[in-house]
């Protein structure tokens, strides 16, 4: 099926409703924006079909308690695509990334028990010796992180804007371990965060009562979080960045809180590591890219030292790999 090249304005209008209520019925979202629900199931269906857009349902950073860390790997020349996409093949990866013109990986791990948290950073790293350089980061607290909710697109009114949004549970400190049957719902809801409860009684062997109920309190307690992923280009944003950037101990809040506030940072967080702010900037092009670093970073006096990371390639994001076929041609890496 072949891509459309850029989203019409109902299909970001879509986009953008999904972003505020991803399993919002198709019903719902026709009555605010004025069209009918088939169209909208349409839409959907082709913009999903078209793997450019995904709903997907993830637990937050801290699940079970185990952290979240990024992993940024320099490669020797050629082998990044390889490197990239062993990677991408593990359950406990999400948003790698290939950047710095293509030497370079970013790579988001989260570990789903204790085992794989004490395996995760020796077991996953591919030998050989075409990694060069790696650094962990632990994330030790999130400022703003959802990677997919855009709020530069600007697509729907504030009106609709309100009609749409729901309030969501904050991420909580203390997360306790799930049961076999959570982590069974939660994995059907990483591949499709729309999934019916039907489907996923089916994939638990919960009744769909338990299935309803089991949703209802892992969001109303902060265990389970909606996001709408889609691809950047096809709604107009062809620049996206890493910032790696080092700010005084003292001065970390007030930036990190400031950076929050942009509406071109998709994510930022206080990590350890060489720097203490790792961030994340969806840009239209490279021009807007330099003025959000010339205009808005700047005059942040705190910032001792940024540094800048093109993202050339997304490989795989939270909810599935982009391109499935990148796993075959890349290779292989043991």
């Amino acid at each position: 099926m072949v891509k459309s090249p850029t989203a019409d304005d109902l299909d970001r209008r879509l986009i953008h409703a999904l972003q505020l209520d991803s399993r919002a019925s198709f019903s719902r979202i026709a009555e605010v924006l004025g069209v009918s629900d088939q169209t909208i199931a349409r839409r959907y269906q082709r913009m999903r079909a078209q793997d450019q857009l995904r709903i997907v349902g993830s637990p937050p950073a801290n699940f079970v308690a185990h952290g979240r860390w990024l992993l940024r790997l320099r490669c020797v020349p050629g082998a990044a695509p390889s490197v990239a996409a062993a990677l991408a093949d593990r359950l406990d990866t999400a948003w790698v990334q290939i950047t710095s013109g293509g030497t370079e990986i970013l790579c988001i791990t989260r570990a789903r028990s204790q085992d794989e948290s004490e395996h995760l950073l020796l077991d996953k790293l591919p030998r050989r010796g075409r990694v060069v350089t790696i650094a962990a980061y632990s994330v030790l607290h999130t400022y703003y992180g959802s990677p997919q909710r855009i709020r530069s697109l600007n697509a729907l009114t504030p009106h609709e804007i309100e009609q749409l949004s729901i309030t969501q549970a904050p991420e909580i400190d203390d997360v306790p371990n799930v049961d076999p049957g959570d982590q069974r719902l939660l994995d059907v809801l990483a591949r499709d965060g729309r999934a019916t409860q039907a489907e996923i009684a089916a994939a638990t062997g919960w009744s769909q009562s338990t299935v309803g109920r089991r949703l209802d309190c892992l969001q109303a307690t902060g265990l389970l979080h909606y996001y709408a992923e889609f691809d950047l280009p096809y709604v107009g944003l062809h620049t996206a960045a890493r910032l790696w950037i080092t700010v005084a101990p003292g001065e970390l809040v007030a930036t990190g809180q400031a950076l929050a506030e942009h509406p071109e940072i998709v994510f930022v967080a206080a990590t350890t590591g060489p720097t203490n702010l790792a961030a994340q900037v969806v840009c239209r092009n490279s021009r807007e890219l330099y003025r959000y670093l010339t205009e808005r970073i700047a005059p942040l006096k705190a910032i001792g030292h940024l540094e800048t990371a093109l993202i050339a390639q997304n490989v795989k994001r939270v909810g599935a790999i982009l391109d499935p076929t990148f796993l075959n041609t890349a290779s292989g890496v043991s």
